[in-house]
């Protein structure tokens, strides 16, 4: 049993850092052949992958985003956090955490979390 568990501000201002944390929980959950993902829908769009990252360190960024955009592990704490500088509207949407392996298949998602970019 895995449980993924998104939080973080709900309301963030223009200019700001958007940052998230999505705990995990469950068995062999720091694995490292497991890979964490940020994934996003804005409201009327499809899903956007933002990234991933296992316990081990390693990660893969989506282009999309570029250096607004960093994800890191935290294995004492069992904490993916996803931190994304300069937030603006478009930023508005809900924010999924998902589990899955090196291919990206994913096997597990919480909950989402929805974050509103407005002053």
């Amino acid at each position: 049993q895995v449980q993924l568990q998104e939080s973080g501000p709900g309301l963030v201002k223009p200019s700001q850092t958007l940052s998230l944390t999505c705990a995990v929980s469950g068995d062999s959950v720091t694995a490292t052949y497991y890979y964490y993902s940020w994934i996003r829908q804005a409201p009327g769009r499809g899903l956007e992958w933002l990234g991933a990252i296992s316990f081990g360190g390693s990660a893969s960024d989506s282009p999309s985003l570029g250096s607004r955009s960093t994800i890191s592990s935290d294995t004492s704490k069992k904490q993916i956090t996803l931190q994304l500088t300069s937030a603006t509207p478009e930023d508005t949407a809900t924010y999924y955490c998902a589990r899955g392996r090196a291919n990206l298949l994913f096997d597990s998602w919480g909950k989402g979390t929805r974050v509103t970019v407005s002053s």
